[in-house]
Formats: C-alpha cells, structure tokens, sequence
C-alpha cells in the first residue's frame, strides 16, 4: 500500500546476516477494484483510501480458517455469492459449543515432550490464513482479524506477556501489507484474563508497528471497552441488552463519537442459546435500525446441522433467509447521497423507542432532500408527511422484506402515502432536484 505513484528504493538490514541488501520497485496506478484500505469517514462511517464510500455489511465465522480446505473453499464460494464485504474470524483456533474439533494447524510448534514451544510459531498456520486473507482481498472482502479471545483448551489465551506480545508483532508485521486486514485485539476480551493494561499494551504495539495504521477495535461480552480511546479508531460492539439492540445505535454514536460496527447483534437460527435463535426477519429488521441509525451491522448464522457445520463456527453454507435482503438493503445504501445516514428524528433528548427512524444522509449539503422512514414491525397502512412546502419529492416505497420498490408519485406540501399495511415497510423521498 505504497503512497505514490514513482520509483521507491530501499534498504535491509538484519542480524541473521553479513552486510545489508538493497532494491527498488515502481509503483503503478491502482488496478481496477483496488480503493486502497478503509479508513473512518466523517467521523461515523467509513470510506477507501481513494474516497470511494464503504458500506460496511459484515459476518462471522470464527473458526472457519482452522477447518478442512474443502469448508474453507465452500466458505469461500458462499461469500462469492452474497454481498458480505467484511468477515470476522480468529487467528487463534476456538473451542467452543459445535466447535470442538481439533484444527489443521497450530499457531506454534512442539516440544519433543508435547508441550507448546512458545518461542517457535509455525509458519505453516500464519500462511494459511495469509492465504485466506489474499483470497477475501480479491473478492472485495475485509479481513477483520480477531487477536486475542477465551475460547480456548490450548493455553493460548493465558500465555505470558512476552509470548503475546512476540506473536502479536508478528502477525502485525506479516499481515499489515494486505490493504484488507483490521485488527480486533479481542473478541469478548472482558472475560479473558488480561487486564486494561495488557490491552492497552497490545494497542500501544498495534500503533506503532503498523505502518499503515488499518483500523482497530476491540469487543466486548458484557462491558464496552472505553471506545473513546484514541486508539480505538471504531466501536465494535456486542448487544447487552436483552430486549433491544441496534435501537441504540444512537446514543452509541453519541457516547464514542466514532463509527458503530454492531458486529454480534444475536444470530439468525435455531440453537438453544438465547444468542443464536432470531429468525430471519428480525435480523433484517436489525440490519435496517442500525443502517438507519447511522449504524454498521454484522451478521451471523446458528442453524443446527447434523455434521455441525454451522456458520458462525466453521463457515461452510448459509441455510437462512436474511443474507440475500442484505444485498436490497447494500442497493439502497449505495444509493444514498454522500456518505452514510444518520437517524434525523432522535435527540439526546428523546429516549430511544421501538418507533419508525427516519434518516437522512449525514452530510448537510443533502440535508432536506433525501429522507427514509423505515417502520420495522409495526404495519400502518398510510404515512403522512410534511417536510417543506416547496420541495418536490420524487416517494418510493420500499419492501424491505420483498426486496421492491413501488413509485409512490411526485408530491410536496403535506401528502399522505398509501401503505400495503404489511411490516417491514420503509417510504423513501428523494428531492426531484436531486443531483
């Protein structure tokens, strides 16, 4: 991810060798689908490296790089077929419920007595996951790598300070020359053992060794981390309430004043666990609060198989209903002037409510010209609105479930808007002067 366009020379030196080796390399144009890296945008969204908006419509698969190559090329194929643009996934091996099969590789060698050697890391498993780093590029995909996190019967969560910080540099210094990679430090870290002060170290680690500063976050169980913190460059966050989740959106913008990523917000299936059970059109519903709330979701998928191949885990196949409306709801984000939305009938004032959010596009020089109402579950047959008594607006309305939009007229003034009365419904008014 070089800088400029023209001829750059360098020099290496080391300690593993005589005297010193030098080179050079000419960097050419971008080609064609490389943005460069993602960086934060306008405070609450993102944007590529060339300014080419970023719409961040993410996944999880933790483990999914630890499995078999045929999962790994099924996952693959999976992604290549839906709008997914940003996955999660450990570069540790997890163990955890339906994940408790052993990994092809480990992240360090062994002892002739069995035990871990800590001080040698096997190349072969950081080259694996480089590979899938490289595949995820080519296809447009953001690697959000995760660290650090507790799921583990191998004692790589409880190594020593020195241990985790030899292997974070090294991660950081294979894995920062993909324009693809974030870093998560941890995946729930507040039920890991590490103290603030560890994660502040390995924070300190990140900004210094990492030339090009990817983006960094860190996420939580039941805690948020402080995401004010200056290293933090976007929330990655976990519900933590039982009832209401990308509903909060809001006050999480306000709270950081950085980019929300709800990257755990309860998964699309049908497991025991009260995290992995909604079905597929609560979790579109969630999708459109969040985007509308000026939000970035992420999803995941828990439906039992016999083989427990299950997304979420292993990666594989999607078997639920809601990744193909992501790809309607990734239209309509494209779509939307500027860069990004923001929820324009919330206030620090007003608490936040299971209400239809109306959005507008965060940057004010389409303030008044584009609008979205979005009304979730509730089913009202008609809208009324009024936003001004001289701008003529082109209304369309959007089935978010059905994936249609239906031309509601030209109108300005005071107009109200037939609704089929069904849920899911948003009515969307674009200014005819638009441009």
């Amino acid at each position: 991810m070089p800088s400029f366009e023209e001829e750059y020379s360098f020099r290496l030196t080391s300690n593993f060798t005589e005297g010193e080796q030098t080179g050079s390399f000419t960097v050419t144009p971008a080609a064609p689908g490389n943005h460069g890296p993602v960086r934060v945008c306008g405070t609450y969204h993102f944007a590529y490296e060339d300014a080419t908006p970023y719409y961040s419509i993410g996944t999880t698969c933790y483990a999914w790089t630890h499995q078999p190559q045929e999962i790994q090329a099924k996952t693959l194929e999976t992604l290549k077929n839906n709008v997914f643009n940003k996955i999660r996934f450990c570069i540790f091996p997890k163990h955890y419920v339906y994940n408790e099969n052993e990994p092809i590789t480990y992240p360090f060698e062994k002892k002739a007595d069995g035990s871990w050697d800590f001080t040698r890391l096997n190349p072969e498993h950081f080259r694996l996951i480089e590979n899938k780093i490289s595949d995820l590029r080519d296809m447009g995909i953001e690697a959000d790598l995760i660290l650090f996190h507790p799921y583990d019967r191998w004692e790589f969560s409880k190594m020593d300070p020195e241990t985790d910080d030899f292997y974070l540099r090294y991660v950081i210094a294979r894995y920062a020359a993909y324009r693809n990679v974030w870093w998560s430090l941890a995946n729930e870290y507040d039920i890991m053992t590490k103290t603030t002060a560890d994660w502040e170290r390995f924070a300190a680690i990140l900004c210094r060794e990492d030339p090009v500063s990817h983006l960094r976050s860190i996420h939580n169980c039941i805690h948020f981390y402080d995401h004010s913190r200056p290293w933090v460059t976007h929330a990655s966050v976990q519900r933590t309430d039982n009832f209401k989740t990308t509903e909060y959106t809001d006050e999480w913008r306000r709270r950081w004043n950085k980019p929300v990523v709800i990257d755990e917000m309860v998964y699309e299936g049908n497991l025991d666990k009260d995290w992995g059970n909604i079905t597929g059109e609560e979790t579109v519903r969630r999708f459109w609060e969040a985007v509308l709330r000026g939000g970035y979701p992420g999803h995941g998928e828990t439906y039992l198989d016999p083989d427990d191949v299950i997304w979420w885990a292993k990666g594989g196949e999607l078997h639920g209903s809601s990744p193909e409306r992501f790809k309607f709801l990734y239209k309509i984000l494209c779509e939307t002037p500027g860069h990004g939305l923001t929820a324009g009938n919330n206030s620090p004032f007003m608490p936040i409510s299971f209400r239809s959010v109306k959005a507008e596009p965060e940057d004010r020089r389409y303030k008044g010209k584009y609008f979205i109402y979005y009304y979730g579950f509730t089913q009202p047959a008609f809208a009324s609105f009024h936003i001004d008594d001289e701008t003529e607006f082109q209304v369309e309305i959007l089935d978010t479930w059905n994936m249609t939009i239906t031309d509601g007229g030209v109108h300005k003034g005071a107009f109200r808007i037939e609704l089929p009365g069904r849920q899911y419904m948003a009515v969307r008014l674009k200014a005819t002067d638009l441009k």
